[in-house]
């Protein structure tokens, strides 16, 4: 899921200051579960934003252009009214939606990172979307996400007790659970398989992707 969190209000009011007419859309899936973009924040976001507001939507991914198409078709007159659409949706979503209409597309949230949920409002950093995923290898534990130095080969000399000197020995060394998972599984020989240097050439660059 992305995480995503809401920009300050003020943030959005000084954004948004020079357009009289807006048409809000949130996101019913990942800014749904985050409560950044759901039905209640799209109806509190109205609320605050008063006369400004000429109507509201809800899609159900807003980072699909078919749904989009889809959800939208009923609003397209009073969007194309609007000067311009506050879209409270990660950024992929913001650039979506930008992609269905012509009209200025403004993002109402910050778009953090690509995570685990655990409870409403917890959640937790799992994927950087490398492109060269070796989960299979560590336990189904990232170390390029969870080790704060993005260690392949083990951990370093800076953690005590299991908890990484990044942060204070605050945070889980990601290599110590690696280690933890993979005896349990019986599978401990993989922690001692030597891994290059990354090939960062295998990261998604291109802007279009076909399969």
């Amino acid at each position: 899921m992305i995480i995503t969190r809401q920009k300050p209000f003020e943030e959005i009011q000084e954004m948004t200051a020079p357009f009289d007419k807006l048409f809000v859309i949130g996101c019913g899936t990942c800014s749904t579960s985050c409560q950044t973009g759901g039905e209640e924040q799209v109806a509190e976001m109205v609320e605050r934003l008063g006369d400004k507001v000429i109507g509201s939507a809800m899609v159900e991914e807003p980072c699909d252009l078919r749904i989009d198409r889809k959800d939208l078709k009923a609003h397209r007159g009073t969007i194309s009214e609007a000067d311009a659409i506050l879209a409270m949706s990660c950024g992929v979503g913001v650039q979506t939606i930008g992609d269905y209409t012509d009209k200025v597309v403004l993002p109402a949230l910050e778009t953090l990172f690509i995570g685990e949920t655990e409870r409403i409002g917890k959640f937790y950093d799992r994927c950087m979307a490398c492109g060269e995923c070796i989960l299979d290898e560590t336990g189904g534990i990232c170390p390029i996400t969870r080790c704060a130095k993005g260690l392949l080969n083990g951990p370093c000399g800076g953690q005590v007790e299991g908890k990484c000197e990044v942060g204070e020995y605050i945070n889980d060394c990601a290599w110590v659970l690696i280690y933890n998972r993979l005896n349990e599984q019986g599978r401990l020989d993989l922690f001692t398989k030597f891994r290059p240097p990354r090939d960062y050439s295998k990261k998604t660059l291109t802007t279009e992707l076909i399969f």
